[in-house]
């Protein structure tokens, strides 16, 4: 069956490109609402934002969404990672700023709040996206596959020239809370020279050592150093599926990236609907429901660290 939030939760934090703080306020909805943005600084015009694929833009740093009046809100990979790790189908994000908080560069802060307001059942079954045909895009060196599965898969390969991060490899079937304990934590990443890069263009205003893990050669920056060894490429799963949560609804495939980003995945989803001989959407039965990624989740699954 669909969830919901039992009560509102809110997030408040500097947004990471921007700088700016904002309050995020997640708000119970009702069944078949699925997950929408609403920019409540907006006076005039639509200032609801769906979280849909087709209203991505394909950006290298983040995930931003804009609707057909221009309101938009950007960074939203971490909260929907969030909500799909956690099971959340329905709820109306309410947000005073263009960006989402990055709060520690992970999810697991909007994690531990979904799971300590608590979640409620619907009275209407999920409906899940079954990959019906392998589809796959490139771009340069790099690429993403969605193939078809029982249940949702991640595999992804990173390989950065920096020896502090290096080749990195991670495979994992995203059931039963194993989002919450194994990748929630995972905090954003880069190299100090891509901050660098950034600040003097005018990005990263918000970000820092509290909110990202910096590398530079075959150092780890950040005092406290990696929450895992392979902290970079759970990230990189983390960021995909937030990206993925986009589609409307879990998704019952393989995805495989490598050296893939927010522009790819949503270049992959757009690739995966344009075509409905891909896909099709079903009423998850009691076996598929079970192997969603947020059944049976429970806060003391946060890793400690976070």
């Amino acid at each position: 069956m669909q969830q919901t939030l039992k009560s509102s939760v809110v997030f408040t934090g500097l947004g990471l490109h921007s700088g700016r703080s904002a309050r995020m306020v997640i708000r119970p909805a009702a069944a078949d609402h699925g997950i929408r943005f609403r920019r409540t600084d907006i006076a005039l015009g639509d200032a609801v934002i769906p979280a849909r694929w087709d209203l991505a833009e394909r950006t290298a740093l983040c995930t931003r969404l804009a609707n057909g009046a221009g309101a938009s809100v950007s960074t939203v990979e971490h909260v929907m990672a969030a909500l799909a790790g956690c099971g959340v189908h329905n709820a109306l994000i309410e947000i005073d700023g263009p960006e989402v908080p990055i709060l520690d560069g992970s999810a697991a802060p909007f994690v531990r709040g979904l799971l300590a307001c608590g979640l409620v059942r619907q009275s209407a079954p999920v409906l899940a996206i079954e990959v019906l045909r392998p589809v796959e895009v490139h771009d340069g060196a790099a690429w993403a596959r969605l193939a078809p599965g029982k249940m949702m898969e991640i595999t992804f390969d990173i390989d950065f020239e920096d020896s502090a991060i290096g080749h990195q490899s991670r495979h994992l079937v995203m059931k039963n809370g194993s989002f919450v304990r194994e990748l929630c934590d995972a905090r954003t990443f880069c190299r100090q020279a891509d901050v660098d890069l950034m600040r003097a263009n005018g990005l990263a205003l918000g970000g820092s050592m509290d909110n990202a893990v910096v590398v530079e050669g075959d150092r780890v920056m950040n005092p406290e150093g990696l929450r895992h060894a392979d902290e970079p490429v759970r990230h990189k799963m983390l960021d995909a599926l937030g990206d993925l949560a986009l589609a409307g609804g879990p998704i019952l495939g393989h995805y495989t990236g490598y050296r893939a980003g927010h522009s790819l995945t949503n270049t992959l989803l757009r690739a995966l609907f344009a075509d409905k001989t891909n896909l099709r959407a079903i009423p998850c039965n009691p076996v598929q429901a079970s192997g969603l990624p947020g059944v049976g989740v429970h806060l003391s699954e946060i890793p400690a660290v976070a």
